[in-house]
């Protein structure tokens, strides 16, 4: 006798199967929607049918389809160097001269689509940062590299255990956008200091004492989702929109287009249409494009991002 397992009514993790979720891919572009269409282009208005959509099919194909300068920042999350399950489609762990070609190649493809005051970021776990730091170099200019605490990990006996990751963030040109303003922090304050009598540098409301502080490269305020958060789906290794909201907000504004070329279960396309940007993402894996489709859907009605409220980041545990 078989035994369903049915989830919590509390498990709020998109998990749905492809046969539930075919109105959703069909939403999706193909690759053999774009090689029947001739003189493709970024921006809806031109004629072309990129922009807002979320495309099928695996970036090396799609790439060389699309335009010079589409996008206005770029956000790229990689398979890490690790073997990992993505719904039945394994990456094996390569040796380190066989990922630093794979890099390469995803370099190589993905170059021409920013523009030329364009901004990247590559997200990297510290062994595969070492690879990525060094070739990022070569096509663009290095300008930090944030890590933050994912808060969670598995231990391990003979090593630390792992909670930590790396963004690599680096611009085409030395023009650029960085928004600093749209990206501080809220941090509670523990002695706060008046003077005159006044709060100074810090703001005094029912819930306690904060002060908005400028972002420094390690973010220790993001929560991975789980189970019970409207964002969590099974992918295996899903970004928080926190984290994608404030790459986002620090380097594009309003109207702009985010391209990301491993675009998994969504989190950036989400995040960037819940902050009125554009999007094109990239996602060979048929069930993620699936999840990602519902997540925009999900979108319309409900753009809060958990952490993210009156136009600044909360810290952890801070009631947002």
């Amino acid at each position: 006798m078989f035994v369903v397992m049915r989830k919590s009514s509390r498990n709020k993790t998109i998990d749905t199967e492809i046969s539930d979720g075919k109105a959703f891919l069909e939403r999706c572009i193909s690759l053999k929607d774009l090689e029947g269409k001739k003189g493709v282009a970024c921006d809806e208005t031109a004629g072309g049918r990129l922009q807002d959509q979320i495309i099928c099919a695996d970036l090396f194909e799609v790439c060389r389809m699309i335009p010079a300068g589409c996008a206005d920042l770029m956000i790229v999350d990689p398979p890490y160097n690790l073997s990992k399950d993505y719904d039945g489609e394994t990456f094996q762990k390569m040796k380190p001269e066989q990922y630093e070609a794979f890099t390469k190649n995803w370099l190589e493809a993905t170059a021409h689509i920013l523009k030329q005051n364009g901004s990247v970021y590559v997200c990297c776990d510290w062994e595969s940062s070492l690879t990525i730091g060094k070739l990022l170099g070569e096509y663009y200019t290095i300008r930090n590299r944030i890590t933050w605490q994912r808060e969670k990990g598995r231990g391990a006996r003979s090593n630390w255990k792992n909670s930590m990751e790396d963004i690599w963030f680096a611009t085409k040109g030395d023009s650029y956008t960085f928004n600093v303003e749209n990206v501080k922090l809220r941090r509670r304050v523990i002695a706060p200091y008046r003077e005159n009598g006044k709060p100074k540098d810090w703001i005094e409301t029912e819930n306690g004492n904060f002060r908005d502080t400028h972002p420094s490269n390690f973010w220790d305020d993001i929560t991975v989702p789980f189970w019970s958060m409207k964002e969590n789906t099974a992918h295996p290794a899903q970004k928080p929109e926190k984290l994608m909201a404030r790459l986002i907000l620090a380097s594009s504004g309003q109207g702009d287009v985010i391209f990301d070329p491993f675009s998994g279960s969504g989190t950036s396309c989400v995040a960037a249409k819940k902050l009125d940007r554009h999007y094109i993402g990239v996602e060979k894996n048929s069930r993620y494009c699936v999840w990602a489709q519902q997540r925009l859907e999900m979108a319309e009605t409900d753009k809060k991002i958990q952490g993210y409220e009156d136009g600044v980041f909360w810290e952890r545990n801070a009631g947002r």
